[in-house]
């Protein structure tokens, strides 16, 4: 003999699902929610996540095109030599990657040369670096498995596309905005 049901039926049967208003935050470290801006913590977690899934994917993508074992920043910085063929020193490329340890982004550039992607030229005091032919072909290949696996797989219409750039500027807004709150932190 069964039991009748006598339960109430769930709530996304009745009332649909819950909205994300409904839910707690998505968050990593709970004892830094703020009353103020919940969303600030869930959008550290996505943040957190989201660059962890983007370095592996950027050190998987160009093990894939030939160059095995480099760091993630050891990829960043032989695509950001490579930017607009122009040579860069090593302040510009810190700068543009917003690196404050040099030794970082010197010990990378190091490690490019001895595998013959980047050589560096001098003109009097100054050191540039430089993408070499090695390292284009390696850069190309990167490119052709990116748009493969990663494009091609975003399958992205114009209201993605636009969605994207949203993002990629509020990106820009709140690492300036990090970046004053971690002056600010120092100074105290």
């Amino acid at each position: 003999m069964t039991k009748p049901i006598t339960s109430k039926p769930s709530r996304s049967l009745v009332e649909g699902p819950p909205s994300v208003a409904d839910s707690p935050p998505i968050v990593s470290s709970a004892h830094l929610v703020s009353p103020r801006s919940a969303e600030m913590s869930e959008f550290e977690f996505g943040l957190i996540v989201a660059g962890n899934a983007f370095h592996r994917w950027i050190a998987h993508c160009m093990s894939a095109a030939g160059l095995k074992d480099l760091t993630p920043l050891d990829v960043l910085v032989l695509h950001h030599v490579t930017h607009r063929a122009r040579d860069k020193r090593l302040a510009d490329i810190c700068f543009i990657m917003n690196v404050e340890d040099t030794h970082l982004i010197n010990y990378s550039l190091k490690k490019l040369q001895n595998l013959g992607v980047v050589a560096s030229s001098k003109s009097g005091k100054e050191v540039t670096y430089a993408s070499t032919e090695l390292g284009r072909q390696y850069v190309d290949r990167y490119r052709e498995i990116r748009e493969s696996c990663l494009i091609n797989a975003l399958n992205a219409d114009d209201a993605l596309n636009r969605d994207i750039g949203e993002l990629a500027r509020l990106l820009r807004l709140l690492s300036g905005i990090y970046d004053q709150a971690a002056r600010s932190a120092a100074s105290l």
